[in-house]
């Protein structure tokens, strides 16, 4: 997903910087690296994202947050301890833009679908605010997207990035994602959850696809991460294990409730069978269906 959200980029920063990162097991050293990647992830995307119609992205283009070059040197900022609040990097042709933060009330829908002929749809909605206006037209209620842009215009002696200007679009976490294979579609996954979004679907990505968790095992797993603050951890699913090892790593966890809507369709193999898995999110509403 392209800007104005910055959610497909901030998640491909993520596992583009922990492909630096050495393999391990062991599970909180796993979730220290994730949640510094989330870190510097989150760091760039307040600094440089936001609609390309307004804002200069470094080098004319989101691309050079993806370099390779790039995420080998921000993992490189990753150590054994947690880093603290991360600062932006500086991509080619970075542009000079502060940070700004928004609400980005949690007000939003996914659905995932491939269909018999393997074309996939990944979308993700949002109204903001529950009822968006609380207006409605037509019978459908009106959106308040006006949330998603920052606040205060300026912050550190610079503009921000998402400040509100007129006819611009306002920045957003969401992160529809298609995976393909071998030119075919391998997964099809997003969710809901305001600025949560970004570590849900990458947490889901590297459960799936680079710790080769069942798709059900994955999404039952604790949702975890860093926005660049505190390191978030799920009540009631984390294990005490992981929280005491990310406080022996400097981490301030801050355990809250974090209620993701993911919906994953995965193909691989089950029982011996290649075939289609759908999962839906065990916290909130939805179901798996297909034929």
């Amino acid at each position: 997903m392209p800007p104005p959200s910055a959610g497909g980029i901030a998640m491909a920063q993520i596992l583009g910087i922990l492909a630096f990162r050495p393999e391990t097991q062991d599970m909180p050293r796993r979730i220290h690296d994730f949640a510094e990647a989330g870190r510097l992830a989150f760091a760039d995307r307040d600094r440089y994202v936001a609609d390309a119609d307004f804002v200069a992205l470094p080098c004319g283009s989101w691309r050079s947050l993806l370099e390779p070059a790039y995420l080998k040197r921000r993992a490189a900022e990753i150590g054994p301890m947690r880093m603290g609040r991360a600062e932006p990097g500086n991509p080619k042709g970075a542009a000079d833009l502060a940070g700004g933060a928004m609400p980005e009330m949690q007000s939003t829908s996914h659905i995932s679908v491939v269909d018999a002929e393997g074309r996939a749809v990944s979308l993700t909605a949002s109204v903001e605010s529950l009822f968006g206006t609380r207006i409605t037209a037509g019978g459908f209620p009106l959106n308040n997207k006006l949330t998603d842009f920052s606040f205060n215009p300026r912050a550190e002696g610079r503009l921000v990035a998402n400040r509100v200007q007129p006819g611009k679009r306002p920045r957003s976490a969401m992160a529809p994602t298609i995976v393909t294979e071998n030119g075919k579609v391998k997964m099809v996954v997003g969710s809901a959850g305001g600025p949560l979004i970004i570590n849900y679907v990458a947490r889901t990505m590297l459960a799936t696809l680079d710790w080769k968790l069942p798709p059900e095992a994955a999404l039952e797993m604790a949702n975890l991460g860093s926005r660049n603050g505190p390191t978030e951890v799920e009540s009631c699913r984390t294990p005490t294990a992981w929280a005491e090892g990310l406080r022996a790593m400097g981490h301030k966890v801050r355990l809250r409730e974090m209620v993701s809507g993911t919906h994953l369709i995965l193909r691989g193999e089950r029982e011996g069978r290649q075939g289609w898995m759908g999962v839906t999110d065990p916290r909130r509403e939805g179901a798996a269906a297909g034929d």
